[in-house]
């Protein structure tokens, strides 16, 4: 009776981790055909198969892209173009008050006057590309939901137009100027952007 008890005992105990369960042995599992499926794990006795990830990692809402849209991706745009032209403007503007102040010697009044060449030509940049970029995500905003797709015809279409308007008070020459400079910019963006794509393909055609 006394070992029947220890018997119980353990394996309840066993149970309650696990290695009570049916167990595999090699021997078992010699026999097991592998095509489409994966071994038991003998340590486990659980199916790998069931712990690999086939799904995404996020739920997303129906009807939601997995990607960000062009609304969403504006302010990033905005943001990161000012924040670009800010540090490319200091940059212009120290080196435009060293060259200017050259012949002065250190002090007070040259650190102020290169000071003030750093926060012009900073903030000159900086609105300057915040504005090409604004001009830029609204024009893409408007071209997709008038397309209603979302494609690099709408990346090409809008930096064509955003030249077209930022140069417009140049004239027809002006205009022109500005289109063939946002159509040759987006397009080589385009271009990079689908460069791995277009090399697969080659690479298809070719065998």
């Amino acid at each position: 009776m006394e070992g029947g008890g220890n018997t119980s005992r353990s394996s309840g105990l066993g149970s309650l981790f696990g290695a009570g369960g049916p167990g595999y042995s090699h021997a078992d599992l010699a026999g097991v055909p592998l095509t489409g499926m994966s071994p038991l794990s003998p340590y486990l006795n659980v199916d790998p198969k069931y712990l690999i990830q086939d799904t995404d990692e996020f739920i997303l809402p129906t009807g939601a892209n997995k990607t960000r849209g062009r609304f969403e991706l504006a302010f990033f745009t905005i943001g990161g173009c000012c924040m670009t032209g800010a540090a490319f403007g200091a940059l212009n503007g120290l080196r435009l008050g060293l060259k200017e102040t050259q012949s002065m010697a250190w002090s007070k009044p040259r650190n102020v006057q290169i000071l003030n060449m750093v926060t012009r030509q900073g903030a000159l940049w900086a609105n300057t590309l915040g504005s090409l970029a604004l001009l830029y995500s609204a024009f893409g905003v408007i071209i997709e939901k008038a397309r209603g797709a979302e494609d690099d015809l709408n990346t090409v279409a809008a930096g064509t137009m955003t030249g077209m308007l930022y140069k417009s008070t140049g004239g027809v020459r002006g205009i022109a100027r500005g289109g063939i400079a946002g159509l040759l910019l987006t397009g080589l963006y385009a271009l990079y952007n689908n460069w791995e794509h277009m090399k697969g393909s080659v690479a298809r055609q070719s065998l």
